[in-house]
């Protein structure tokens, strides 16, 4: 049986990470290989209530990240229907590459450590094309903000999936994972953005000639600001909701989206339906990428089969008595992100590993946060926040590997040594 499903996961993986070659949709091949994993395990096993009762615990599990996940997307949906990215697009006037560069990437870093690193990138993108005319310059801004999303991400409990599954998990806490990994997320950008600057020195900045509107929707300023720092406020206050309420995150979520809802449905009382309809939750609901949701399901319902077949409990003790070193283990754990999802990548490391040996805020999870966020930007095919930046500008495969690859791996390893030394020195 566990060679069976050994095999099962590897195909639907090879699947996953192939998804654009195939022209098969992720979430398809993550739902497959869940449905397959857990009724062979259920009919090997023969023994129903252990089978149903974990799969509830998964269950359970899987749908917290699910329910953060979805009430944060609709929550930037929001604030982007009422175009209030506008609060930050309309405040950066530079006529250098270079300092425009620098400015980009420091807004990317800590704006996805608010947001997310998806959603920071489809946002900066959207935003350099209303600043840069020429589509050489974008597609190089496009592989820095990839990187600095992702490190953002990468240090704050809210900015990344993984770093979002291991807060949810309790492998991390919020102030500890901030404190540790901010230094080494923020070399991992500043090294590549250096390079590139000097790259781009003394360049101007080419702007278009015409901006259009993001939604040909027009809101008053009253309605942008306020969407935008409630959005904001929502996703920030969830942390501290968490530390004083012990439930959660997902709640916090929801109840800050209840919050927003409401106040979007009072400021929008008076208006015509075909006025509001394009503003309200109901819209934005309508909007996020449901698709994304059901991956994260599929890959996460698969990965919780190898675990309650302690699959990943044996690859753990191999790799110990194999490679020995927890740092080294960790830093290959990011280099394989780069070459596929770094979601099913930390899911998996969660089970090899079990909080009773590792507990809360220790070194072997701290790392894991800032690998997998970071190492995910080594290839354009190892983030979300790649993914996304390679359908919006069209860059390519090999563009990225000649021109952004090389910066993202010296970035990478630049950060885990600071680490490494930082950890040596408070611990």
């Amino acid at each position: 049986m566990l060679t069976v499903l050994i095999v099962i996961f590897v195909i639907a993986y090879a699947a996953i990470a192939l998804e654009h070659p195939l022209k098969i949709n992720k979430s398809a091949s993550a739902l497959i290989g869940a449905g397959l994993l857990w009724t062979i395990y259920a009919v090997s096993t023969g023994d129903a209530p252990l089978v149903s009762h974990q799969l509830g615990e998964s269950l359970m599990a899987t749908a917290q990240i699910v329910f953060f996940l979805m009430g944060a997307m609709t929550i930037v949906e929001v604030v982007d229907a009422h175009n209030g990215f506008e609060v930050i697009t309309t405040r950066i006037k530079t006529t250098k590459l270079s300092s425009l560069m620098w400015l980009v990437g420091f807004v990317t870093f800590f704006l996805s450590s608010i947001l997310d690193n998806l959603t920071t990138t489809i946002v900066m993108i959207s935003l350099m094309r209303k600043l840069l005319d020429q589509h050489d310059d974008r597609l190089f801004f496009a592989g820095i903000i990839v990187i600095a999303a992702n490190a953002g991400g990468a240090w704050s409990p809210i900015g990344d999936v993984t770093t979002t599954m291991l807060w949810i998990g309790g492998q991390i806490t919020s102030l500890a994972i901030m404190k540790a990994v901010l230094l080494p997320a923020l070399v991992s950008m500043i090294v590549p953005l250096a390079i590139t600057a000097y790259v781009l020195r003394g360049r101007d900045v080419v702007s278009p000639q015409h901006v259009d509107s993001d939604h040909g929707l027009q809101t008053t300023a009253f309605e942008r600001n306020l969407m935008f720092f409630m959005g904001l406020g929502v996703l920030v206050a969830v942390p501290a909701f968490k530390t004083i309420t012990h439930l959660p995150p997902f709640m916090g979520v929801m109840f800050g989206l209840g919050i927003l809802w409401l106040v979007g449905d009072l400021v929008h009382r008076h208006k015509e339906d075909y006025a509001k309809q394009h503003l309200t939750l109901a819209h934005a609901l309508s909007k996020i990428d449901m698709s994304s949701l059901v991956f994260f399901i599929g890959i996460l319902l698969a990965v919780a089969t190898l675990e309650h077949t302690h699959i990943l409990t044996s690859l753990a003790q191999w790799l110990d008595k194999t490679v020995g070193r927890q740092d080294i283990i960790v830093m290959i754990i990011g280099l394989v992100s780069a070459i596929v999802d770094n979601v099913p990548l930390v899911a998996a490391s969660m089970g090899m590993y079990s909080l009773t040996d590792y507990p809360p805020d220790h070194f072997l999870w701290e790392f894991l946060a800032y690998c997998a966020g970071t190492g995910g930007s080594i290839l354009i095919i190892g983030s979300a926040a790649g993914v996304a930046a390679m359908g919006l500008e069209k860059i390519h495969f090999f563009w990225y590997v000649k021109k952004i690859s090389g910066l993202a791996l010296v970035g990478y390893f630049a950060g885990a040594g600071v680490y490494l030394v930082q950890y040596q020195l408070t611990h």
